[in-house]
């Protein structure tokens, strides 16, 4: 549950706790909750209130990037329709219609504190793909260069994927990690992380802060209870670990807390703080880990487990048992063992074919059927990450 676990009646406020929170880039992911009102429809009020904040923020000398939901509640509103659609067509109607009503009332509340905002819309390809992340990493630098707050929202109008599974806080974590930013903080719809669903069991302790998100932690989390969006307290632990391997720290807190941001970045303990790895996950070995989508899966023996897991070693032809997927050279995919448990992702040397004609062969037999001009290392060291908990 992570180290220093206190219950929310040991927790200090106000002036009497602080945390030491360095944020020159700060992105900050707005839920749905946030922005909506009791019967679902855009609460301006408070939008305007933390565009208002995040210009306090920015004044103060912190690039902001701002991920925000709304777009299906704004559509919602503006179509008439009773309550928020079930099936992705109407989703994705009620998206595109509602995105120009959102941007259209960030323009205006920005432009009232002489704030210019781009809009970015992003799907999961801008990240399986290197190029397409380079030139998006690229786009935000330069928006931020010119004094410019990028809007960032998931294109749900073409993408069902992130409709149906909540990915605007896996995109968050992964905008942070492309911006290179200090910190994350999600705004949602309950104050932090809890031992247990509060709105299920008034029982629940609150917990002020996660050095490590585990296995064990993920396995707790509750499900969603937000009526008009589609993540959880799960996505926000998924995109915990993202973040904080790269070196991300992340706050998650209650979005209509008053000045919330402008509290957090002064150092007043709010929401519960993921502390950044110590142990960090860099450049294309995060991309590997977060960023790439897997083509296949490649299950290996417990020798092969071992090797890769405690003696930093390559995956050779000879520990493979069994292929899985249809993947080529320089795909992504992911490496179990017999149980089935992910150990490790990396980027493979050879096509699904020859690595059924290759598996539990040693390396010169390899060659000899694949050339000896060619890889011996199925993943190779370097373009490996290993996903074991506790290790990379």
């Amino acid at each position: 549950m992570g180290r220093s676990r206190r219950g929310s009646g040991e927790e200090k406020t106000g002036s009497e706790a602080r945390r030491q929170v360095f944020a020159r880039r700060l992105v900050v992911k707005v839920g749905t909750y946030t922005l909506v009102d009791r019967e679902g429809r855009l609460d301006r009020e408070h939008l305007r209130d933390l565009v208002d904040q995040v210009a306090v923020v920015r004044r103060r000398g912190t690039d902001v990037v701002l991920v925000s939901s709304g777009a299906i509640a704004a559509g919602v509103e503006l179509l008439g329709l009773p309550e928020r659609p079930r099936d992705i067509p109407s989703l994705q109607a009620a998206s595109s219609v509602g995105q120009g009503l959102l941007l259209h009332l960030y323009t205006d509340y920005f432009s009232r504190q002489g704030i210019l905002v781009g809009q970015v819309l992003l799907t999961q390809y801008d990240f399986f793909h290197r190029r397409q992340y380079l030139n998006a990493r690229n786009t935000f630098l330069r928006l931020m260069e010119q004094g410019v707050v990028p809007v960032v929202n998931e294109n749900d109008a073409v993408a069902t994927e992130e409709i149906r599974f909540g990915d605007n806080d896996r995109l968050a974590a992964l905008v942070s990690v492309m911006v290179g930013a200090d910190l994350l903080v999600m705004l949602s719809d309950i104050p932090g992380l809890y031992t247990a669903d509060p709105k299920r069991d008034p029982g629940a302790e609150f917990i002020p802060e996660v050095e490590r998100v585990t296995d064990r932690l993920m396995e707790s989390a509750g499900g969603s209870c937000e009526e008009h969006s589609s993540g959880g307290m799960v996505t926000k632990l998924e995109a915990a670990r993202m973040a904080t391997a790269y070196g991300v720290g992340m706050i998650v807190a209650h979005g209509k807390e008053e000045r919330v941001l402008e509290r957090i970045l002064e150092g007043e303990v709010i929401g519960t703080y993921f502390h950044a790895s110590k142990k960090r996950i860099k450049g294309q070995k995060h991309w590997i880990a977060f960023g790439s989508r897997p083509r296949g899966c490649v299950v290996v023996d417990e020798g092969a487990r071992e090797a890769l897991v405690s003696r930093g070693k390559s995956l050779l032809p000879a520990g493979v048992v069994e292929c899985r997927g249809d993947f080529r050279p320089g795909d992504a995919v992911e490496v179990r063992d017999t149980a089935g448990k992910l150990v490790a992702k990396g980027i493979i040397s050879c096509s699904r074919e020859e690595l059924e004609e290759i598996k539990g062969l040693r390396t010169h037999e390899a060659a000899r059927i694949l050339g000896e001009d060619r890889d011996e290392e199925v993943i190779h060291r370097d373009y490996l990450v290993v996903m074991v908990e506790g290790e990379d």
